[in-house]
């Protein structure tokens, strides 16, 4: 059990987990006024951040922001805990020590891409809370609700529509962030340990930004399959519909949100997950 406990992998995941937890509990009202403008798109509603927001504080208070917290939480946290485990496992395995752009694209695609597909469920579940069109009890009544009312199917909607938003992000991510890293000489750059976290911070906010827009377009497809899977059960007939409906702007509504909160919860995942490597003595 010992031996389990100091894998490299494990440590991998419990760092993994941990910046999980940070990241998800402080952006998690963008998350959900990110999903409430994609999906109020599919009845007609155009409203902007600001009036999401305030419609928000108005009818579920401040609370309201935090809607979803606990489905969150129970995706996220595994979930970035299985994406580092993954990535740190497929670096040390099939990685070089000097990684070129195309090989960070693929290990953290591939990293990601495993991640989805074991927290697929709880990503539907989290979806259907933030918009607030279903009274689901809990995690688990939502679940096998789902699971009656649509069968397996229900759980995975969406599959396609979210490795096509995961897997490319990840890897973009973890290529600019690579790259970010290598272009500022930490050795010369900088002394000592104090400076790495403002270093991975900002390396972190170059990387999310450049990933986030790349797949907004793929966000957009995932939230309209996941809340309306029965509307819409292929990514051609969101895309025909997004597009009839509001023309290419129609696949960038909620950009602002999710940019800012994927920009920050990456560099702070990221930052808080190179530190507790540090402290676990890895790299």
């Amino acid at each position: 059990m010992e031996a389990y406990m100091t894998s490299p992998v494990v440590k991998s995941f419990l760092a993994g987990s941990l910046s999980g937890t940070c990241s998800t509990i402080l952006f998690q009202p963008l998350d959900l006024v990110k999903t409430r403008i994609q999906s109020y798109s599919i009845g007609g509603n155009k409203s902007g951040m600001i009036t999401v927001i305030v419609n928000i504080l108005k009818n579920e208070r401040v609370s309201g922001l935090w809607k979803g917290m606990t489905p969150s939480l129970t995706r996220t946290v595994p979930g970035i805990g299985v994406y580092f485990s993954s990535m740190h496992w497929l670096r040390t395995t099939f990685g070089s020590k000097d990684p070129s752009p195309m090989e960070s694209v693929m290990i953290g695609a591939f990293a990601r891409s495993i991640s989805g597909v074991s927290m697929l469920p709880f990503t539907v579940v989290k979806t259907r809370f933030e918009s607030g069109q279903f009274n689901y009890q809990s995690v688990t009544h939502a679940i096998f609700a789902i699971y009656r009312a649509e069968g397996s199917r229900g759980l995975y909607s969406g599959l396609a529509a979210t490795l096509l938003r995961d897997a490319p992000f990840s890897g973009i991510y973890l290529m600019f962030y690579t790259q970010a890293k290598k272009t500022v000489k930490e050795s010369t750059l900088l002394q000592g340990y104090s400076s790495l976290p403002t270093l991975h911070f900002a390396c972190g906010l170059v990387a999310g930004c450049s990933a986030s827009v790349v797949t907004q377009p793929a966000d957009v497809i995932k939230t309209h399959m996941q809340i309306n899977p029965g509307k819409f059960s292929k990514i051609p007939h969101v895309v025909l519909y997004v597009y009839s409906k509001e023309g290419l702007a129609g696949f960038l509504r909620g950009i602002v949100p999710r940019t800012v909160r994927r920009t920050l919860m990456a560099a702070l995942a990221w930052t808080v997950y190179e530190s507790a490597m540090q402290q676990f003595g890895l790299k």
